[in-house]
């Protein structure tokens, strides 16, 4: 009795050491796929910001953490555990989903370059019919959802990819890292877009007579400066969309490795430089693939439209 007993606290201690050895490697799992997804990180920091321009300042914070709130949501309680189930009985469907959501970023990406170039998308200050009518309240829950509907494509890509990384991990491993990792993109994220979008409020705040004079200087100069912060994070997140985007499907594509191993070892010496080269290399190719799916997009419109003319002539 007591050799049995003696065997059961020995295998214990053995499952206890092996599940405390995988635990270990969790930390460097989340930091491997945070790596992974950086460009989609950096393209969701640069979105949010947009969607409270115009509203309330007051309601700022209130609205930023409404859609984290719900981000967390999807990625810890919809996308984390449907990636699982997905992996589990379904392995093959999940490179494709990932190229999907990466064509769709290409898309996306493609269609903010031609808004930046376009001329026939150029704002006006006319006031239309249904601006006059919205409430506050209105365009504040209609930007809230706009919000949450491109945060959860952009989540859906992170949950998969953060799967991708650590598939071949024990379960507990995926859960663990699956859920740190929903945690700690969504509080850097919405915590950075919070301070970018508060930051002119603190400006204003140091720039008071009350502090000394070179805080003064420094508040003005982040209320001068965040314009055009703004426009260069807007940019950095294009090109984070078109370059991840053209990963994802590449990565996808057997025939597409060899180039990519070609990209990656570019620059063995400088391998800074091979990033960069790689980096451009991608987001142009996502550009490309932007601008077919684009048109393909129009045509498709086109030809649904038709029988609708058809019926009104």
């Amino acid at each position: 009795m007591a050799t049995g007993l003696l065997a059961l606290l020995d295998d214990v201690a053995a499952l206890v050491k092996v599940s405390a050895a995988t635990l270990d490697d969790v930390p460097t799992q989340v930091a491997k796929t945070t790596g992974k997804v950086s460009g989609i990180v950096i393209d969701d920091t640069a979105v949010t910001p947009k969607y409270v321009v115009g509203l309330d300042p007051k309601r700022e914070l209130s609205i930023i953490f409404q859609i984290a709130k719900k981000s967390l949501i999807n990625k810890a309680i919809f996308l984390g555990p449907a990636a699982l189930v997905l992996g589990y009985f379904l392995p093959v469907v999940i490179p494709y989903l990932l190229m999907i959501g990466g064509a769709f970023l290409c898309f996306e990406g493609y269609e903010k370059v031609h808004s930046m170039f376009s001329k026939t998308h150029e704002p006006t200050d006319e006031p239309t019919e249904e601006m006059d009518i919205i409430t506050p309240q209105e365009l504040e829950k209609q930007r809230v959802s706009g919000a949450i509907r491109t945060d959860f494509i952009l989540s859906a890509e992170i949950m998969a990819i953060a799967y991708a990384t650590v598939a071949e991990s024990p379960l507990v491993n995926q859960i663990v890292v699956l859920f740190a990792v929903a945690i700690f993109i969504t509080i850097a994220v919405y915590g950075f877009v919070a301070l970018i979008v508060k930051a002119d409020d603190i400006g204003v705040h140091m720039a008071q007579d009350k502090f000394h004079p070179t805080t003064q200087k420094i508040g003005r100069g982040i209320v001068k400066s965040m314009p055009k912060f703004l426009t260069i994070l807007g940019y950095v997140g294009t090109a984070a969309m078109l370059w991840v985007g053209a990963e994802i499907i590449a990565h996808g594509l057997p025939f597409m490795h060899h180039p990519m191993e070609i990209l990656d070892h570019l620059f063995p010496d400088v391998p800074m430089l091979g990033w960069l080269v790689k980096v451009l290399v991608l987001a142009l190719g996502g550009l490309l693939l932007g601008a077919v799916i684009a048109q393909i997009v129009t045509l498709g419109k086109k030809l649904f439209k038709r029988p609708a003319e058809k019926v009104a002539h």
